[in-house]
Protein backbone atom coordinates (compact mmCIF):
# COMPACT_ATOMS: atom_id res chain seq x y z
CA UNK A 1 0.00 0.00 0.00
CA UNK A 2 0.99 3.53 -0.56
CA UNK A 3 2.28 5.47 2.21
CA UNK A 4 1.07 8.45 1.20
CA UNK A 5 -2.88 8.93 2.53
CA UNK A 6 -5.13 8.55 0.11
CA UNK A 7 -9.39 9.13 0.00
CA UNK A 8 -12.35 9.61 -1.96
CA UNK A 9 -15.48 10.77 -2.23
CA UNK A 10 -17.22 8.79 -4.99
CA UNK A 11 -20.52 9.75 -4.97
CA UNK A 12 -23.74 8.63 -8.03
CA UNK A 13 -25.12 11.50 -9.87
CA UNK A 14 -28.41 11.15 -8.92
CA UNK A 15 -29.86 14.16 -7.54
CA UNK A 16 -29.32 16.90 -4.63
CA UNK A 17 -25.97 16.26 -2.23
CA UNK A 18 -28.26 15.56 1.12
CA UNK A 19 -25.86 17.04 4.58
CA UNK A 20 -24.40 13.78 5.60
CA UNK A 21 -22.97 13.48 2.06
CA UNK A 22 -21.19 16.95 2.52
CA UNK A 23 -20.21 15.56 6.21
CA UNK A 24 -18.50 12.77 4.27
CA UNK A 25 -16.73 14.68 2.15
CA UNK A 26 -15.81 17.06 4.76
CA UNK A 27 -14.23 14.10 7.08
CA UNK A 28 -12.43 12.48 3.78
CA UNK A 29 -11.20 16.12 2.92
CA UNK A 30 -9.92 16.62 7.19
CA UNK A 31 -8.58 13.40 7.07
CA UNK A 32 -6.49 13.72 4.20
CA UNK A 33 -5.14 17.04 5.08
CA UNK A 34 -4.40 16.20 8.49
CA UNK A 35 -2.08 13.41 7.01
CA UNK A 36 -0.69 15.51 4.03
CA UNK A 37 -2.37 13.61 1.82
CA UNK A 38 -4.78 13.68 -1.44
CA UNK A 39 -8.24 13.72 -1.94
CA UNK A 40 -9.87 12.26 -4.62
CA UNK A 41 -13.62 13.01 -6.32
CA UNK A 42 -14.44 10.14 -8.29
CA UNK A 43 -18.01 9.86 -10.28
CA UNK A 44 -19.80 6.32 -9.66
CA UNK A 45 -22.35 6.76 -12.57
CA UNK A 46 -22.49 3.00 -13.67
CA UNK A 47 -26.48 2.83 -13.10
CA UNK A 48 -27.02 4.60 -16.20
CA UNK A 49 -30.89 4.48 -15.36
CA UNK A 50 -30.64 6.34 -12.42
CA UNK A 51 -28.22 8.89 -13.56
CA UNK A 52 -29.38 12.57 -13.12
CA UNK A 53 -28.89 15.53 -16.01
CA UNK A 54 -26.94 18.04 -14.32
CA UNK A 55 -26.17 16.28 -10.91
CA UNK A 56 -22.83 16.34 -11.06
CA UNK A 57 -21.86 19.74 -11.77
CA UNK A 58 -24.04 20.24 -8.76
CA UNK A 59 -21.38 18.43 -6.63
CA UNK A 60 -19.40 19.70 -8.00
CA UNK A 61 -20.48 23.09 -7.41
CA UNK A 62 -21.27 22.16 -3.73
CA UNK A 63 -17.38 21.54 -3.36
CA UNK A 64 -16.58 24.59 -4.23
CA UNK A 65 -19.34 26.82 -1.97
CA UNK A 66 -17.93 24.70 0.78
CA UNK A 67 -14.37 25.23 0.01
CA UNK A 68 -13.59 21.78 -0.23
CA UNK A 69 -11.81 21.28 -3.31
CA UNK A 70 -10.93 17.74 -4.27
CA UNK A 71 -6.99 17.15 -5.66
CA UNK A 72 -8.12 14.94 -8.35
CA UNK A 73 -11.52 15.17 -10.11
CA UNK A 74 -13.05 14.94 -13.38
CA UNK A 75 -12.36 18.76 -13.66
CA UNK A 76 -9.35 18.94 -12.31
CA UNK A 77 -7.90 15.61 -14.06
CA UNK A 78 -5.18 13.88 -12.54
CA UNK A 79 -2.74 10.55 -12.54
CA UNK A 80 -5.34 7.84 -12.41
CA UNK A 81 -7.87 9.47 -14.65
CA UNK A 82 -10.68 8.90 -16.55
CA UNK A 83 -12.27 10.21 -12.37
CA UNK A 84 -15.81 8.90 -13.74
CA UNK A 85 -16.72 5.19 -13.90
CA UNK A 86 -18.57 5.61 -17.17
CA UNK A 87 -15.53 6.72 -18.88
CA UNK A 88 -13.76 3.22 -17.13
CA UNK A 89 -16.07 1.25 -18.23
CA UNK A 90 -13.42 -1.06 -20.14
CA UNK A 91 -11.44 -1.90 -17.33
CA UNK A 92 -13.98 -3.75 -15.14
CA UNK A 93 -15.14 -6.57 -17.40
CA UNK A 94 -11.05 -7.68 -17.39
CA UNK A 95 -11.70 -8.18 -13.71
CA UNK A 96 -15.66 -10.01 -13.42
CA UNK A 97 -14.03 -12.21 -15.99
CA UNK A 98 -10.87 -12.82 -13.91
CA UNK A 99 -13.13 -13.99 -10.94
CA UNK A 100 -15.35 -15.89 -12.80
CA UNK A 101 -12.49 -18.27 -13.98
CA UNK A 102 -10.92 -18.20 -10.59
CA UNK A 103 -14.68 -19.46 -9.51
CA UNK A 104 -15.49 -16.79 -7.46
CA UNK A 105 -18.11 -15.55 -9.72
CA UNK A 106 -20.16 -16.86 -12.41
CA UNK A 107 -22.43 -16.08 -15.15
CA UNK A 108 -26.32 -15.69 -14.57
CA UNK A 109 -28.59 -15.51 -17.50
CA UNK A 110 -31.97 -15.37 -15.72
CA UNK A 111 -34.76 -12.69 -17.36
CA UNK A 112 -36.23 -10.46 -15.42
CA UNK A 113 -39.58 -12.82 -15.54
CA UNK A 114 -37.33 -15.67 -13.71
CA UNK A 115 -35.89 -13.88 -11.30
CA UNK A 116 -39.44 -12.22 -10.30
CA UNK A 117 -40.94 -15.62 -10.27
CA UNK A 118 -38.00 -17.09 -8.00
CA UNK A 119 -38.85 -14.55 -5.52
CA UNK A 120 -42.77 -15.37 -5.48
CA UNK A 121 -42.55 -19.35 -4.99
CA UNK A 122 -39.74 -19.23 -2.37
CA UNK A 123 -41.08 -16.35 -0.17
CA UNK A 124 -42.59 -17.33 2.81
CA UNK A 125 -43.55 -15.74 6.27
CA UNK A 126 -40.08 -16.58 7.76
CA UNK A 127 -38.33 -15.79 4.28
CA UNK A 128 -40.49 -12.43 3.34
CA UNK A 129 -37.55 -11.68 0.48
CA UNK A 130 -36.01 -14.65 -1.14
CA UNK A 131 -32.44 -13.72 -2.44
CA UNK A 132 -30.18 -14.93 -5.44
CA UNK A 133 -28.18 -16.55 -3.08
CA UNK A 134 -26.10 -20.31 -2.26
CA UNK A 135 -29.65 -21.71 -1.45
CA UNK A 136 -31.28 -20.86 -4.34
CA UNK A 137 -28.45 -20.26 -7.33
CA UNK A 138 -28.66 -23.96 -8.33
CA UNK A 139 -32.36 -23.49 -8.68
CA UNK A 140 -31.64 -20.54 -11.22
CA UNK A 141 -30.02 -20.42 -15.16
CA UNK A 142 -26.19 -19.96 -14.48
CA UNK A 143 -23.17 -21.32 -15.45
CA UNK A 144 -23.20 -23.21 -11.70
CA UNK A 145 -26.39 -24.85 -12.07
CA UNK A 146 -26.19 -25.66 -16.35
CA UNK A 147 -24.10 -28.07 -17.84
CA UNK A 148 -21.10 -26.33 -19.75
CA UNK A 149 -21.69 -27.50 -23.10
CA UNK A 150 -24.64 -24.75 -22.87
CA UNK A 151 -23.52 -22.48 -21.00
CA UNK A 152 -20.54 -22.13 -24.33
CA UNK A 153 -24.00 -21.99 -26.05
CA UNK A 154 -25.56 -19.50 -23.95
CA UNK A 155 -22.42 -17.51 -24.32
CA UNK A 156 -21.85 -18.27 -28.28
CA UNK A 157 -25.53 -16.77 -28.92
CA UNK A 158 -24.69 -13.49 -27.05
CA UNK A 159 -27.48 -14.60 -24.81
CA UNK A 160 -27.61 -11.44 -22.28
CA UNK A 161 -25.64 -12.74 -19.16
CA UNK A 162 -25.07 -11.18 -15.60
CA UNK A 163 -21.85 -11.85 -13.87
CA UNK A 164 -22.53 -12.56 -10.17
CA UNK A 165 -20.19 -13.02 -6.98
CA UNK A 166 -20.77 -16.47 -5.81
CA UNK A 167 -20.32 -16.04 -2.37
CA UNK A 168 -18.92 -18.90 0.43
CA UNK A 169 -21.24 -20.95 2.80
CA UNK A 170 -20.10 -21.30 6.42
CA UNK A 171 -17.59 -18.58 6.45
CA UNK A 172 -17.43 -15.38 8.67
CA UNK A 173 -15.51 -12.77 7.17
CA UNK A 174 -14.11 -10.14 9.45
CA UNK A 175 -12.52 -6.84 9.35
CA UNK A 176 -11.82 -3.82 11.78
CA UNK A 177 -13.36 -0.30 11.33
CA UNK A 178 -11.41 2.95 12.46
CA UNK A 179 -14.40 4.08 13.93
CA UNK A 180 -16.06 0.81 15.27
CA UNK A 181 -13.89 -1.99 15.54
CA UNK A 182 -13.80 -5.62 14.48
CA UNK A 183 -16.75 -6.74 12.58
CA UNK A 184 -17.60 -9.96 11.64
CA UNK A 185 -20.17 -11.52 8.49
CA UNK A 186 -21.86 -14.82 8.31
CA UNK A 187 -21.69 -15.15 4.42
CA UNK A 188 -24.71 -17.44 4.55
CA UNK A 189 -26.61 -14.60 5.26
CA UNK A 190 -25.36 -12.40 1.93
CA UNK A 191 -26.54 -12.91 -1.39
CA UNK A 192 -24.64 -13.45 -4.80
CA UNK A 193 -24.38 -9.68 -5.53
CA UNK A 194 -24.35 -8.47 -9.13
CA UNK A 195 -20.99 -7.48 -10.07
CA UNK A 196 -21.12 -7.08 -13.94
CA UNK A 197 -24.64 -6.02 -15.63
CA UNK A 198 -25.88 -7.16 -19.04
CA UNK A 199 -25.10 -3.77 -20.26
CA UNK A 200 -21.27 -4.29 -19.55
CA UNK A 201 -21.50 -1.78 -16.60
CA UNK A 202 -20.13 -2.74 -13.13
CA UNK A 203 -21.78 -2.34 -10.02
CA UNK A 204 -21.03 -0.54 -7.30
CA UNK A 205 -19.57 -3.70 -5.95
CA UNK A 206 -16.78 -4.48 -8.37
CA UNK A 207 -16.46 -0.58 -9.65
CA UNK A 208 -15.74 0.21 -6.43
CA UNK A 209 -12.97 -2.22 -5.25
CA UNK A 210 -11.51 -1.80 -8.63
CA UNK A 211 -11.16 1.78 -8.45
CA UNK A 212 -9.94 1.87 -4.92
CA UNK A 213 -7.43 -0.47 -5.69
CA UNK A 214 -6.00 1.07 -9.53
CA UNK A 215 -6.07 4.72 -7.64
CA UNK A 216 -4.22 3.27 -4.79
CA UNK A 217 -6.60 4.71 -2.09
CA UNK A 218 -5.52 4.10 0.89
CA UNK A 219 -8.49 5.07 3.46
CA UNK A 220 -12.25 4.62 2.89
CA UNK A 221 -14.63 6.52 4.58
CA UNK A 222 -18.68 5.93 3.38
CA UNK A 223 -22.14 5.79 5.24
CA UNK A 224 -22.94 3.13 7.89
CA UNK A 225 -25.81 1.80 5.85
CA UNK A 226 -23.00 0.49 3.56
CA UNK A 227 -21.97 -1.73 5.82
CA UNK A 228 -24.34 -4.91 4.70
CA UNK A 229 -22.05 -4.65 1.78
CA UNK A 230 -18.37 -4.79 2.95
CA UNK A 231 -18.19 -8.83 2.91
CA UNK A 232 -18.94 -8.88 -0.76
CA UNK A 233 -16.15 -6.03 -0.76
CA UNK A 234 -13.74 -7.85 1.34
CA UNK A 235 -14.57 -10.85 -0.66
CA UNK A 236 -13.50 -9.23 -3.77
CA UNK A 237 -10.24 -7.59 -2.50
CA UNK A 238 -9.25 -11.12 -1.43
CA UNK A 239 -10.29 -12.76 -4.28
CA UNK A 240 -8.79 -10.60 -6.53
CA UNK A 241 -5.21 -11.38 -5.00
CA UNK A 242 -5.29 -7.61 -3.64
CA UNK A 243 -5.73 -8.12 0.10
CA UNK A 244 -2.70 -6.61 1.37
CA UNK A 245 -3.48 -3.04 -0.58
CA UNK A 246 -7.42 -2.98 0.83
CA UNK A 247 -7.99 0.47 2.01
CA UNK A 248 -8.61 1.11 6.26
CA UNK A 249 -12.13 1.19 6.34
CA UNK A 250 -14.79 3.70 8.39
CA UNK A 251 -18.41 3.70 8.29
CA UNK A 252 -19.67 7.01 9.81
CA UNK A 253 -22.39 7.23 12.19
CA UNK A 254 -26.04 8.32 10.58
CA UNK A 255 -27.19 11.71 10.60
CA UNK A 256 -30.75 11.35 12.80
CA UNK A 257 -34.19 13.17 12.51
CA UNK A 258 -34.08 15.99 15.05
CA UNK A 259 -35.81 13.76 17.57
CA UNK A 260 -33.64 11.20 17.10
CA UNK A 261 -35.77 8.64 15.75
CA UNK A 262 -34.24 7.31 11.97
CA UNK A 263 -32.00 8.95 9.22
CA UNK A 264 -32.91 12.44 8.73
CA UNK A 265 -34.31 12.48 4.71
CA UNK A 266 -35.29 15.45 2.37
CA UNK A 267 -39.14 14.71 3.44
CA UNK A 268 -37.99 15.52 6.88
CA UNK A 269 -36.64 18.74 6.10
CA UNK A 270 -39.82 19.37 4.00
CA UNK A 271 -42.06 19.10 6.89
CA UNK A 272 -40.32 20.59 9.66
CA UNK A 273 -39.37 23.41 7.12
CA UNK A 274 -35.31 23.30 7.22
CA UNK A 275 -32.92 22.49 4.47
CA UNK A 276 -31.50 19.29 3.67
CA UNK A 277 -29.08 19.54 1.01
CA UNK A 278 -26.08 21.97 0.46
CA UNK A 279 -27.34 23.97 -2.24
CA UNK A 280 -30.84 24.41 -4.04
CA UNK A 281 -31.31 21.24 -6.21
CA UNK A 282 -33.75 21.39 -9.10
CA UNK A 283 -35.29 17.94 -10.16
CA UNK A 284 -34.80 18.01 -14.10
CA UNK A 285 -37.53 15.98 -14.36
CA UNK A 286 -40.67 17.17 -12.03
CA UNK A 287 -38.87 20.75 -11.98
CA UNK A 288 -39.34 20.91 -8.03
CA UNK A 289 -36.53 23.18 -6.35
CA UNK A 290 -35.60 21.68 -2.74
CA UNK A 291 -34.22 24.17 -0.87
CA UNK A 292 -30.15 24.12 0.00
CA UNK A 293 -28.34 25.44 2.85
CA UNK A 294 -26.50 28.29 0.85
CA UNK A 295 -29.97 29.59 -0.36
CA UNK A 296 -31.81 29.57 3.19
CA UNK A 297 -28.72 32.08 3.84
CA UNK A 298 -25.59 30.00 5.69
CA UNK A 299 -22.34 30.98 5.01
CA UNK A 300 -20.52 28.11 3.51
CA UNK A 301 -17.72 28.62 6.72
CA UNK A 302 -20.29 28.03 9.37
CA UNK A 303 -22.30 24.86 7.38
CA UNK A 304 -19.03 23.53 7.68
CA UNK A 305 -18.20 23.81 11.04
CA UNK A 306 -22.11 22.40 11.87
CA UNK A 307 -20.80 19.65 10.28
CA UNK A 308 -17.89 18.68 11.14
CA UNK A 309 -19.60 18.39 14.92
CA UNK A 310 -21.99 15.98 13.96
CA UNK A 311 -20.60 13.07 14.78
CA UNK A 312 -17.27 14.73 15.75
CA UNK A 313 -15.72 16.70 18.52
CA UNK A 314 -11.65 17.32 19.59
CA UNK A 315 -12.58 16.95 23.10
CA UNK A 316 -12.18 20.47 24.49
CA UNK A 317 -15.87 21.62 24.51
CA UNK A 318 -14.85 24.09 21.74
CA UNK A 319 -17.51 24.66 18.69
CA UNK A 320 -15.85 27.40 16.56
CA UNK A 321 -13.39 26.26 14.18
CA UNK A 322 -11.97 27.33 10.85
CA UNK A 323 -11.25 25.22 8.18
CA UNK A 324 -7.56 24.84 8.56
CA UNK A 325 -8.62 24.32 12.92
CA UNK A 326 -10.56 21.56 11.66
CA UNK A 327 -7.94 20.02 9.52
CA UNK A 328 -4.88 20.42 12.17
CA UNK A 329 -7.47 18.76 14.96
CA UNK A 330 -9.33 16.21 12.84
CA UNK A 331 -8.80 12.46 14.36
CA UNK A 332 -10.98 9.21 13.33
CA UNK A 333 -10.95 8.31 16.69
CA UNK A 334 -12.77 11.07 18.01
CA UNK A 335 -15.69 10.38 15.66
CA UNK A 336 -18.36 8.77 17.26
CA UNK A 337 -20.12 5.10 16.96
CA UNK A 338 -23.61 6.33 17.67
CA UNK A 339 -25.90 8.41 15.01
CA UNK A 340 -25.67 12.58 15.34
CA UNK A 341 -28.90 14.09 16.00
CA UNK A 342 -29.65 17.02 13.75
CA UNK A 343 -30.71 20.05 15.35
CA UNK A 344 -31.37 23.14 12.92
CA UNK A 345 -31.69 25.91 15.91
CA UNK A 346 -28.51 24.43 16.72
CA UNK A 347 -27.31 25.22 12.79
CA UNK A 348 -28.35 28.58 12.99
CA UNK A 349 -26.49 29.19 16.26
CA UNK A 350 -23.45 28.59 14.51
CA UNK A 351 -24.47 30.43 11.07
CA UNK A 352 -25.21 33.59 13.17
CA UNK A 353 -21.81 33.35 15.40
CA UNK A 354 -19.72 33.47 11.61
CA UNK A 355 -21.73 36.43 10.46
CA UNK A 356 -20.83 38.56 13.72
CA UNK A 357 -17.33 37.73 13.41
CA UNK A 358 -17.52 38.11 9.63
CA UNK A 359 -15.55 41.28 8.56
CA UNK A 360 -18.49 44.09 6.77
CA UNK A 361 -16.18 44.24 3.59
CA UNK A 362 -16.76 40.47 3.46
CA UNK A 363 -20.48 40.41 3.88
CA UNK A 364 -20.90 42.94 2.03
CA UNK A 365 -20.66 40.65 -1.86
CA UNK A 366 -23.22 37.88 0.30
CA UNK A 367 -25.75 40.24 1.48
CA UNK A 368 -26.13 42.37 -1.48
CA UNK A 369 -27.87 40.46 -4.04
CA UNK A 370 -30.80 39.99 -1.42
CA UNK A 371 -31.62 43.61 -1.39
CA UNK A 372 -31.10 43.26 -4.94
CA UNK A 373 -33.65 40.66 -5.42
CA UNK A 374 -36.16 43.21 -3.30
CA UNK A 375 -35.07 45.64 -5.62
CA UNK A 376 -34.24 47.96 -3.26
CA UNK A 377 -31.79 51.01 -4.26
CA UNK A 378 -28.36 50.48 -2.44
CA UNK A 379 -25.20 52.40 -2.37
CA UNK A 380 -22.36 49.94 -1.66
CA UNK A 381 -20.26 52.15 0.93
CA UNK A 382 -23.79 52.77 2.77
CA UNK A 383 -24.79 49.43 2.72
CA UNK A 384 -21.82 48.32 4.26
CA UNK A 385 -22.13 50.40 7.34
CA UNK A 386 -25.67 49.28 7.67
CA UNK A 387 -24.40 45.48 7.70
CA UNK A 388 -21.73 46.29 10.26
CA UNK A 389 -24.84 48.17 12.50
CA UNK A 390 -27.80 45.18 12.01
CA UNK A 391 -25.15 41.92 11.39
CA UNK A 392 -25.58 41.19 15.16
CA UNK A 393 -29.23 40.58 14.58
CA UNK A 394 -29.03 38.83 11.86
CA UNK A 395 -28.88 34.72 12.31
CA UNK A 396 -29.28 34.13 7.91
CA UNK A 397 -28.50 36.46 5.20
CA UNK A 398 -31.82 37.37 4.46
CA UNK A 399 -32.41 38.69 7.82
CA UNK A 400 -30.18 41.68 6.76
CA UNK A 401 -33.34 42.60 4.21
CA UNK A 402 -35.70 42.20 7.18
CA UNK A 403 -33.63 44.19 9.58
CA UNK A 404 -31.92 46.88 7.65
CA UNK A 405 -34.46 47.59 4.68
CA UNK A 406 -35.57 50.86 6.38
CA UNK A 407 -32.47 52.26 6.19
CA UNK A 408 -33.04 52.22 2.32
CA UNK A 409 -36.92 52.95 2.19
CA UNK A 410 -39.56 54.74 4.08
CA UNK A 411 -41.54 52.11 6.13
CA UNK A 412 -44.59 51.02 4.80
CA UNK A 413 -46.20 49.39 7.82
CA UNK A 414 -45.96 51.31 10.72
CA UNK A 415 -46.82 49.39 14.67
CA UNK A 416 -48.76 52.36 15.54
CA UNK A 417 -50.68 50.49 18.69
CA UNK A 418 -47.29 50.53 20.21
CA UNK A 419 -47.25 53.77 20.47
CA UNK A 420 -50.76 54.56 21.03
CA UNK A 421 -50.71 52.52 24.44
CA UNK A 422 -49.13 55.38 26.60
CA UNK A 423 -49.83 58.41 23.43
CA UNK A 424 -50.84 61.52 25.12
CA UNK A 425 -50.85 64.90 23.75
CA UNK A 426 -47.54 66.07 25.88
CA UNK A 427 -45.43 64.00 23.49
CA UNK A 428 -47.33 64.99 20.54
CA UNK A 429 -46.05 68.88 21.57
CA UNK A 430 -42.78 67.50 22.17
CA UNK A 431 -42.43 65.73 18.92
CA UNK A 432 -43.67 68.77 17.21
CA UNK A 433 -41.23 71.08 18.97
CA UNK A 434 -38.09 68.40 18.51
CA UNK A 435 -39.16 68.66 14.53
CA UNK A 436 -39.38 72.73 14.43
CA UNK A 437 -35.86 72.93 15.96
CA UNK A 438 -33.98 70.09 13.66
CA UNK A 439 -32.30 72.30 11.33
CA UNK A 440 -30.67 73.90 14.37
CA UNK A 441 -28.78 70.99 14.56
CA UNK A 442 -25.42 71.92 13.23
CA UNK A 443 -23.76 68.43 12.50
CA UNK A 444 -26.06 65.77 11.44
CA UNK A 445 -24.14 63.22 13.70
CA UNK A 446 -25.88 60.72 16.20
CA UNK A 447 -24.24 62.87 19.10
CA UNK A 448 -25.23 66.09 17.81
CA UNK A 449 -28.90 65.45 17.56
CA UNK A 450 -29.15 62.98 21.09
CA UNK A 451 -27.65 66.38 22.48
CA UNK A 452 -30.59 68.44 21.19
CA UNK A 453 -33.17 65.73 21.72
CA UNK A 454 -32.09 65.72 25.21
CA UNK A 455 -32.53 69.40 25.54
CA UNK A 456 -35.80 69.40 24.14
CA UNK A 457 -37.16 66.63 26.49
CA UNK A 458 -36.28 68.70 29.51
CA UNK A 459 -38.00 71.94 28.26
CA UNK A 460 -41.39 69.51 28.35
CA UNK A 461 -40.32 68.09 31.31
CA UNK A 462 -40.19 64.20 30.03
CA UNK A 463 -37.67 61.60 30.61
CA UNK A 464 -36.26 60.06 27.61
CA UNK A 465 -37.96 56.72 28.26
CA UNK A 466 -41.34 58.24 27.64
CA UNK A 467 -40.22 59.18 23.81
CA UNK A 468 -37.82 56.66 22.88
CA UNK A 469 -40.02 54.02 21.74
CA UNK A 470 -42.40 56.54 19.69
CA UNK A 471 -39.03 57.85 17.76
CA UNK A 472 -37.97 54.35 16.80
CA UNK A 473 -41.54 52.74 15.80
CA UNK A 474 -41.66 56.66 13.71
CA UNK A 475 -38.37 55.90 11.67
CA UNK A 476 -38.47 52.06 11.12
CA UNK A 477 -41.61 51.02 11.68
CA UNK A 478 -41.37 48.19 14.67
CA UNK A 479 -39.78 47.80 17.84
CA UNK A 480 -36.23 46.89 16.63
CA UNK A 481 -33.05 47.90 15.17
CA UNK A 482 -29.67 49.64 16.72
CA UNK A 483 -29.02 52.75 18.67
CA UNK A 484 -32.36 55.44 17.35
CA UNK A 485 -29.86 58.11 17.05
CA UNK A 486 -27.88 56.60 14.32
CA UNK A 487 -30.59 55.28 12.46
CA UNK A 488 -31.46 58.81 12.02
CA UNK A 489 -27.85 60.29 11.17
CA UNK A 490 -28.07 57.25 8.64
CA UNK A 491 -31.25 57.91 6.99
CA UNK A 492 -30.69 61.97 7.18
CA UNK A 493 -32.18 65.02 8.74
CA UNK A 494 -34.94 65.16 5.86
CA UNK A 495 -35.96 61.48 5.69
CA UNK A 496 -36.04 61.52 9.73
CA UNK A 497 -38.18 65.08 9.49
CA UNK A 498 -40.94 63.23 7.20
CA UNK A 499 -40.89 59.63 8.86
CA UNK A 500 -42.29 61.52 11.82
CA UNK A 501 -44.43 63.83 10.31
CA UNK A 502 -46.18 61.19 8.40
CA UNK A 503 -46.39 59.06 11.65
CA UNK A 504 -47.65 62.06 13.59
CA UNK A 505 -50.69 62.80 11.17
CA UNK A 506 -51.70 59.17 11.78
CA UNK A 507 -52.25 59.67 15.83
Amino acid sequence: MSNKVRVRFAPSPTGGLHLGGVRTILYNYLFAHHHGGEFVLRIEDTDQNRYVEGAEQYIVDCLKWCGLIPDESPEKGGPYAPYRQSERKHLYYEYAQKLVDAGHAYYAFDTTNELENMRNQLRTDTNPNPQYDSNTRQQMRNSLSLPAEEVVDLLEKKTPYVIRIKMPQNQTVSFTDMIRGEIHFDTNLVDDKVLLKADGMPTYHLAVVVDDYLMKITHAFRGEEWLPSAPVHLLLWEYLGWKDNMPQWAHLPLILKPDGNGKLSKRDGDRLGFPVFAMDWKDPKTNDTTTGFKERGFLPEAFVNMLALLGWNDGTGQEIFSLDELVQKFSIDRVHKGGAKFDYEKAKWFNHQYIQHTADDKLLPLVKPYFEKEQIPIDDSYLQKVIGLIKERCTLLPDFVQQGRFFFVTPQHIDLPSIQAKWDEKKRQFFESWLAGLDGIGSWEHTAIEQHFNGVLDQHGLKKGDVLLPLRVMLVGGKFGPGVFIIAEMIGKAETALRITNVLSQL
